[in-house]
């Protein structure tokens, strides 16, 4: 393949990715209870302003991961960290994230940014940053050398992935199942990047389901306010008046809220929890950057004030799950609890 290697699809939409059948829907065992987990999308730094570069592989920001890992660790809370490949081949982080690991809860896993993973055979470009907007044969390829380089680093192949901006497509879960994953959590629901010729994830639940041979596990998105039964429609509707989601917030109307410190209030994410654990969901998933835990670095954690608030965000969203039962689960504890293909 040329450095012109099209990508796919050609059109202005992403993929849609379909609703998950009530049957696919995950049946957690009552002696699991009600739990969360932390995904680290765990990255090399660059600058969010410009357009990507496959030269943007630095990772100093690999150094303040150990003060975060043990404040999480403090808190009894396991950290899935979701490595690229300029982590996975940066014997420096290795060693960090080694280090991490022995804790005997956290985990690594796989995170693909195609533009700084070989081969390089497409050219860098907002709709080529979502791998599944690649040929299928190339999306294999990457993917092979990231898993074996992350085997390579740890001794031991990850079995669990998320892509890169979410850029997941319709060859995705056969191409991980091929390479051994267990789980993905590349669906962030309720988000739709059709406008950037990525997946659109309107139709995706918060609730874990089947993926094939794999188990989906979104990126939890809550709605909240008074018309929250509104969903993605309300939330496309608002867009198209001025300031209508900005004012359907502060009223209280209308608010989509993902588990994240990053741009999401601390007072809206624990409505979030709230609403999320009234509405009867079993595993809540959280994320966050891992260049965040350094300020300056990325736009949500600007300077060491915005660090501090980073952290208290952390301790009362903590706070309020202790309040509620709800215990924090490892990988392997999620991979147990939901069992091998067609359990219920």
């Amino acid at each position: 393949m040329g450095s012109d290697t099209p990508s796919r699809p050609q059109g202005r939409a992403g993929y849609r990715v379909p609703a998950p059948l009530p049957d696919d829907l995950i049946v957690w065992p009552a002696e699991f209870g009600t739990r969360f987990t932390v995904f680290v999308d765990t990255e090399e730094e660059f600058d969010w302003t410009k357009p990507l570069d496959r030269a943007e592989r630095g990772t100093e920001a690999m150094n303040a991961l150990p003060d975060a890992h043990r404040r999480f660790a403090e808190r009894g809370v396991p950290l899935n960290y979701m490595i690229d490949h300029p982590i996975a081949t940066c014997p420096r982080s290795v060693d960090i994230l080694k280090a991490c690991l022995a804790d005997g809860v956290s985990s690594v896993g796989t995170q693909l940014h195609p533009w700084v993973n070989p081969p390089h055979e497409e050219t860098v470009s907002g709709p080529n940053s979502f791998t599944g907007n690649l040929p299928v044969a190339l999306q294999a390829e990457k993917l092979r050398v990231l898993t074996e380089a992350i085997g390579t680093a740890f001794g031991e192949r990850p079995l669990a992935y998320r892509a890169g901006r979410y850029g997941i497509g319709p060859d995705t879960a056969a191409l991980l199942a091929a390479e051994g994953y267990r789980l993905d959590s590349s669906m962030r629901s309720g988000y739709d990047y059709s406008s950037e010729r990525g997946p659109d994830f309107s139709a995706i639940p918060n609730h874990a389901f089947r993926l094939g041979e794999l188990i989906e596990l979104p990126f939890t998105t809550v709605n909240t306010g008074l018309l929250r039964a509104g969903g993605a429609g309300l939330y496309r509707g608002l867009s198209g008046i001025s300031h209508g989601r900005g004012i359907a917030s502060r009223l209280g109307l209308f608010s989509r809220v993902s588990l994240t410190p990053e741009d999401m209030p601390q007072h809206e994410a624990l409505e979030a929890v709230r609403v999320a654990l009234g509405e009867g969901l079993r595993v809540l998933n959280f994320s966050f950057h891992s260049p965040s835990v350094d300020p300056g670095r990325t736009p949500y954690v600007r300077d060491a004030a915005g660090l501090a608030v980073f952290f208290r965000w952390w301790d009362a969203v903590f706070d309020l799950l202790d309040s509620r039962g709800v215990r924090p689960a490892s990988l392997a504890e999620v991979l147990d609890a939901a069992g091998g293909p067609g359990r219920t």
